[in-house]
């Protein structure tokens, strides 16, 4: 029971480091190599956990052999696009001017029905509304909405809003961030100050509070306000 015990912690850290060293991707956003050494990396796990008098080295060796690829395939598709295309493949445009391109549908395998699904998943119940589709090679759909479909920007209305404000929580339930306070550009001694002109005695009542870069502060206590 101790060696399955201590078999399954090694190969658990081992695929942790192995899907860090991969980069910070979800599944839906994985490359096809990537997926597929995701796959073997679940079975190579799972078989010196079941048989516990298969040497761990037997997982061991092809799970770093695996992680050693994806390294050196991630490097050369970096220097090199046409082997990026080989393995990966391109984003290709599947609707054109509010048109189904249906050379590229049958090409992918695609049906009507699963596009216009995928339309509707993004809010676009009409094809006409879309100016370009181009779905991506994590099979995920980026869309251009034609002129007349898209929602108009402050910059269409002539709205001066000024800069974007960008958030930094520096109270997480009652304990200061102090990362988070450099990167708002302030100090402890100024964020108590703000607690006390909003009637905060300590930081250990605060739930929630973040700093943004337009210097705006604001705060959930941990007791609701009624």
């Amino acid at each position: 029971m101790l060696v399955s015990f201590t078999r399954t912690i090694v190969l658990y850290i081992l695929v942790i480091i192995a899907m860090r060293i991969m980069g910070k991707k979800q599944v839906g956003d994985l490359d096809p190599i990537e997926f597929v050494i995701i796959l073997l990396f679940s079975e190579l796990a799972s078989i010196p956990m079941q048989d516990i008098d298969l040497p761990l080295v037997h997982s061991l060796v092809p799970i770093a052999t695996l992680i050693s690829l994806e390294l050196i395939i991630s490097a050369l598709t970096l220097k090199s696009r046409r082997l990026r295309i080989l393995l990966d493949g391109k984003p290709v445009i599947i609707v054109r001017h509010g048109e189904m391109d249906i050379s590229i549908m049958k090409s992918l395998r695609y049906s009507i029905d699963e596009l216009l699904e995928l339309l509707r998943q993004e809010g676009y119940a009409d094809i006409r509304d879309v100016e370009f589709a181009i779905l991506e090679n994590s099979g995920k759909i980026s869309i251009i909405p034609s002129i007349s479909a898209k929602v108009p920007s402050a910059k269409d209305l002539n709205l001066d809003l000024g800069p974007g404000a960008m958030p930094f929580p520096v109270i997480l339930d009652g304990e200061i961030i102090p990362e988070n306070l450099t990167a708002a550009g302030i100090s402890e001694k100024k964020l108590n100050n703000l607690l006390h002109a909003k009637g905060i005695q300590s930081v250990a009542e605060v739930f929630y509070a973040a700093y943004d870069s337009c210097g705006e502060f604001y705060f959930q206590k941990k007791e609701m306000r009624k």
